[in-house]
């Protein structure tokens, strides 16, 4: 899907309904960047959070995934580190299904 006017990453807090966060993005119509702050919305204790792109004002959700290429097991392939950021760690990761998620958790005191 191309990208086009209200295109937005939409963050799902997972296991919680109703919990959603939009960001902005940056796009020339077909790459996506955004970036999650580190404070506010995704600090607040131990959660994992689901990514998504909206394309467009009005287009379904996309769930962000990898599936172009030959690693059929992101998950064990492409293992990202825990950083710390002010008082909560965060990791992305690739889901069991090649989608993107980012784990949060509180940092160790």
């Amino acid at each position: 899907a191309r990208c086009a006017d209200g295109a937005a990453a939409v963050l799902r807090l997972r296991g919680r309904t109703g919990t959603v966060r939009e960001l902005p993005v940056e796009t020339d119509g077909r790459d996506v960047a955004f970036t999650v702050p580190h404070t506010g919305p995704v600090d607040d204790g131990d959660h994992i959070w689901d990514v998504y792109v909206r394309p467009a004002a009005d287009a379904p959700l996309i769930r962000v995934g990898r599936l172009l290429d030959d690693v059929a097991d992101r998950k064990r392939v492409h293992v990202y580190p825990r950083v710390t950021v002010g008082g909560s760690g965060l990791r992305p990761y690739y889901t069991v299904d090649n989608d993107l998620s980012f784990a949060v958790t509180r940092a160790a005191e």
